[in-house]
């Protein structure tokens, strides 16, 4: 029989998400009560390969539930996309006496810990990205704070903006994703949405309909537009220029990714870094945490790495509904 693994490790990669702080300490905390020694990696795949690492204990990991952000630090690392880094990585797991590590992160932070597991480094994956883009899960870490900030934003430009009889155009993330965007805008009311999913309005498409907006009483117009569309202040321009109607692009940017995670994200992050846990304990290893029809499952990485999301076409149908 295989050894039953006695230390284990966790680190965040890629963006920051908020609630990984609360899968951390789930982590963490989960790990010692079944008797297991935690190790956390600073930096992501940065800090594995330059053996930026140290043991963690109950207390590291109080008081931060309720902060942004994550204490272990994030970076993107090039250096781990290579079969060499890789190699390096797997060392210095065993230099440091990991046996199974949790990875906190999106899709490619996923294919780094795959890269691990076929190097013999148990490895659970957890989904945390505000940009809800992990085919696999019903929901990822973040999304959920982000959404709510992006709305909460957007609820004070449409102050402004009815004060003043504008036009606005906002940008939220989501570089190859539209779901914080259509989230955005059914919440908040918006008149347009724009996102990498879907065919897009014309711009002349859309100035029509914003003329007809403004005859119809309309003294304001909200436009949604996702990262990976772009090009908000040019449509901003364009639309003052043929209607003469004063338009503001606003790019909400990085804002989203802070702030304290709402209570949805703190219970799944808490969830699935428990999971996790458990699934190392088991000697699982190559798999991924998800949370679908209301339920917590997991899957082959390679498995979850093939799977395509799209967007609902019932929720777009709506947003589209909605905004007559």
């Amino acid at each position: 029989m295989t050894e039953p693994i006695k230390t284990i490790g966790v680190l965040t990669s890629g963006g920051d998400a908020p609630g990984m702080n609360a899968a951390i300490r789930a982590v963490v905390r989960t790990a010692i009560s079944k008797g297991l020694r935690v190790m956390g990696v600073r930096k992501g795949y940065n800090g594995l390969l330059s053996g930026d690492i140290y043991e963690m204990h109950s207390k590291d990991v109080s008081d931060i539930i309720q902060r942004g952000g994550t204490m272990l630090y994030t970076a993107r690392c090039p250096e781990f996309t290579k079969e060499e880094g890789q190699l390096r990585g797997a060392q210095m797991c065993k230099v440091f006496g990991i046996e199974g590590l949790v990875v906190i992160g999106g899709d490619g932070s996923f294919k780094g810990a795959e890269k691990l597991a076929n190097l013999g480094i148990n490895t659970i994956g957890i989904p945390g990205t505000i940009d809800l883009d992990v085919a696999c899960t019903d929901y990822t870490i973040g999304f959920d704070t982000a959404v709510n900030t992006a709305m909460d934003a957007i609820n004070k430009i449409r102050d402004t903006s009815t004060s003043h009889e504008r036009c606005s155009v906002i940008e939220v993330m989501g570089r190859n994703a539209g779901y914080i965007a259509l989230w955005s805008a059914i919440t908040s009311g918006a008149e347009e949405t724009l996102i990498p999913e879907k065919e897009n309005l014309a711009e002349e498409e859309l100035i029509r309909t914003i003329v007809q907006n403004r005859h119809k009483g309309k003294r304001h117009n909200l436009i949604i537009v996702a990262e990976g569309v772009g090009r908000s202040a040019e449509l901003a321009q364009k639309i003052e220029e043929v209607t003469g109607i004063e338009t503001r692009a606003t790019i909400l940017g990085h804002l989203q990714r802070g702030g304290s995670p709402t209570a949805l994200d703190r219970m799944h992050a808490s969830m699935m870094g428990a999971l996790a846990v458990e699934l190392l304990k088991e000697g699982k290893s190559n798999r991924v945490i998800a949370h679908q029809n209301g339920k917590y499952v997991d899957y082959d990485i390679n498995e979850a790495l093939q799977m395509q999301k799209t967007i609902d076409d019932q929720m777009y149908k709506v947003c589209k509904m909605l905004s007559l």
